[in-house]
């Protein structure tokens, strides 16, 4: 009579019963100003249907919401925006967009629980609107990259002048991305995941 201790044997029915391995999950937050892109971001990259909780502008916001710069913006995520990415069968990438308005900020306290890592979004012609998301993270201690979102009609300035005009931390990656392609928005996820490997190798090797 097998013992309780005993392997459970390949091709058995134990075995066929067996669960399978359950991937990590790592969870990435994207964040930025209102209409920086963090929806965009997410459904880009995304495979499968990006859960949005985009609504349409009311009179509501009128007077409440700063639209400088992007007044022909209609809708707004008013909780937050979820994708996934599966880099391997023990990988999988979950994201998480942050409301961008002062009044949905309430919220990011409980977004970026667990989280590996974020993404601020930085938009030129409102660069001002992202100096929230970098002092979050900032005082948080989490590692983060700034990606600069190029819009059409923007101004354009060199990357030492983003990081000069937010304050931006020499070992913090800032680069250029355009939010709506797929290849450079896993390029900042690529260089986010970089970061935060590099950022932890000196408590790993102390």
């Amino acid at each position: 009579m097998a013992s309780a201790d005993s392997e459970i044997r390949p091709g058995t029915q134990e075995a066929r019963q067996a669960p399978e391995a359950i991937p990590q999950a790592v969870k990435i937050i994207v964040a930025g100003g209102f209409g920086a892109g963090k929806t965009t971001m997410v459904a880009s990259v995304s495979e499968i249907t990006p859960l949005s909780t985009e609504e349409v502008m009311t009179e509501a916001s009128q007077g409440v919401d700063d639209l400088g710069g992007v007044e022909d913006k209609t809708t707004t995520t008013v909780a937050l925006d979820f994708g996934r990415i599966t880099i391997n069968e023990d990988i999988v990438l979950y994201l998480f967009g942050t409301p961008g308005q002062d009044r949905f900020w309430f919220m990011w306290e409980e977004l970026v629980e667990g989280a590996l890592g974020a993404v601020v979004l930085a938009d030129t012609r409102r660069l001002d609107t992202c100096f929230h998301a970098v002092d979050f993270f900032e005082r948080r201690g989490l590692p983060f990259v700034v990606a600069v979102n190029r819009f059409e009609g923007s101004a354009e300035y060199r990357i030492e002048e983003v990081r000069e005009a937010l304050d931006i931390p020499p070992e913090v990656p800032v680069l250029v991305a355009d939010a709506r392609e797929r290849e450079s928005a896993k390029e900042v996820l690529v260089r986010l995941v970089t970061h935060v490997i590099n950022s932890r190798r000196p408590a790993l090797s102390g």
